[in-house]
């Protein structure tokens, strides 16, 4: 089963961090990503680019309208995510700990099983 893992954290915390923290996080996020990696569970990870270059079309209405930025105010951001292989929800439950152990601070997991979309019809 696929899940994503939607990885929520204050963007001005994070991007008040050093380059010299910023890489330490990012030696101990590699270091789970390289054993789901060996376990072949890993997909496609993303890091996002900070909410001040994001572009939102809010829809609603017969015209939507594009605003710059996200939408909601809230205190947490979308920072990114992973998509993992799994057997089983607690399984990406593990993952998403063992993610949080790596990434300092607060924030949050969120854990969506996946379905996949194909417009073509292929499977």
């Amino acid at each position: 089963m696929l899940y994503t893992i939607l990885c929520y954290n204050q963007e001005e915390v994070v991007g008040a961090w050093t380059k010299e923290e910023d890489d330490a996080c990012m030696v101990r996020l590699k270091a789970v990503q390289d054993d789901l990696v060996k376990q072949g569970k890993l997909g496609p990870v993303a890091r996002l680019l900070p909410t001040t270059a994001a572009t939102t079309l809010r829809k609603g209405s017969d015209d939507p309208i594009v605003i710059d930025g996200p939408f909601a105010e809230t205190k947490e951001q979308l920072l990114g995510f992973y998509m993992v292989d799994v057997a089983s929800l607690d399984e990406a439950l593990d993952i998403a700990r063992d993610l949080a152990v790596a990434n300092p601070g607060v924030g949050s997991y969120e854990i969506r099983p996946v379905q996949l979309f194909f417009p073509n019809g292929n499977t």
